[in-house]
């Protein structure tokens, strides 16, 4: 019998590669609200083999709305980027809250399925900061929020609220419970707000000199696809734990001026470079420990850097270049 499988920001993405990994074997429902996620030819090209339900998570889910006796609920709805964490904190707030909430309201409803929560390496960004966490950083660390003023903040603590809420219900209503940290994980349709697209369509637009800001930090990045492995062979673990796990990819570690190169490399295009000060609040050093995830799973990441930059650029490219003849 076909697993049935509720994947929130279905049409996002995370979402909906997860989601075009899981139709071959499960029965999948996507909701969205299309505020970030994406109606193009990737979603219409899986909808015949899922239900699509369009909802707003901030607001609570109405009775029958998601009739179903799901085995696993994803919920990956949420703000997420820098930027929105910057310009608009009180929405990434009140969105990534009361969605989790709705969702988890909703959620006790459900006889016997597991909870797979969506977090992040934003929520122990603070304790690297602080000093009170090392790199590579596993998941049993302190949690602090370094500096509640900078709006940047508001994302971080955001997850961090969100896995006291799944950690909590969970222990009062007694479901599986998994909560994964997602660290930097990019990939086709991620959207324009974070470092790799940016550097893309920055690229594609001929800026020369070519400005880099934290040229001395250092990243890991994980492949979309991935991270979805990952996330769907933790979540079909059978044991009612609660567990804490970092997805990511600690076998590349890069610097960000070097992740630059790489993308000139990608698109065959070489400006000078114009290096500037990180960020406030963006960590010198990001590196998940894995080794949770490798014990519990056996999981090895099958996409290295160079190949999944190429995918990247590819989309990106073609993306960019359909929003230019849209816009003549």
């Amino acid at each position: 019998m076909r697993k049935k499988v509720l994947i929130t920001g279905g049409a996002g993405f995370i979402g909906l590669h997860l989601a075009e990994k899981l139709v071959a074997t499960c029965d999948v429902t996507l909701l969205d609200d299309f505020s970030r996620g994406r109606s193009d030819d990737r979603l219409a090209a899986v909808r015949p083999h899922v239900r699509l339900v369009e909802h707003d998570l901030t607001t609570p889910i109405p009775d029958g709305l998601l009739d179903g006796d799901y085995a696993e609920v994803y919920h990956l709805a949420a703000v997420v980027g820098v930027v929105y964490s910057n310009e608009e904190p009180q929405r990434v707030l009140r969105t990534n809250l009361l969605s989790t909430i709705h969702v988890l309201d909703w959620f006790t409803t459900l006889p016997d399925a597991t909870l797979c929560f969506a977090s992040s390496s934003e929520a122990y960004a603070g304790s690297v900061e602080a000093g009170i966490a090392e790199v590579p950083t596993g998941e049993d660390v302190p949690l602090v929020v370094s500096d509640p003023t900078v709006a940047r903040s508001s994302y971080g603590f955001s997850k961090i609220a969100g896995e006291l809420l799944c950690r909590n219900y969970a222990q009062a209503h007694g479901f599986a419970l998994r909560m994964v940290r997602f660290h930097n994980v990019y990939g086709p349709r991620m959207g324009y707000e974070h470092v790799i697209p940016q550097f893309i369509e920055r690229l594609l637009d001929g800026a020369d000199p070519f400005a880099i800001y934290g040229a001395d930090q250092t990243r890991a990045f994980c492949y979309v696809t991935d991270a979805a492995d990952a996330i769907a062979a933790l979540t079909a673990l059978p044991t009612k734990e609660t567990l804490l796990v970092n997805i990511g990819n600690d076998q590349e570690e890069i610097l960000i001026e070097d992740l630059a190169r790489k993308v000139f490399e990608t698109a065959g295009r070489f400006p000078a470079t114009d290096v500037h000060p990180a960020p406030p609040l963006s960590p010198a050093r990001r590196l998940p420990d894995v080794g949770r995830l490798r014990e519990l799973t056996g999981h090895t990441p099958k996409v290295d850097l160079a190949e999944g930059l190429r995918r990247t650029y590819e989309w990106y490219a073609q993306d960019i270049a359909a929003r230019a003849a849209k816009e003549r």
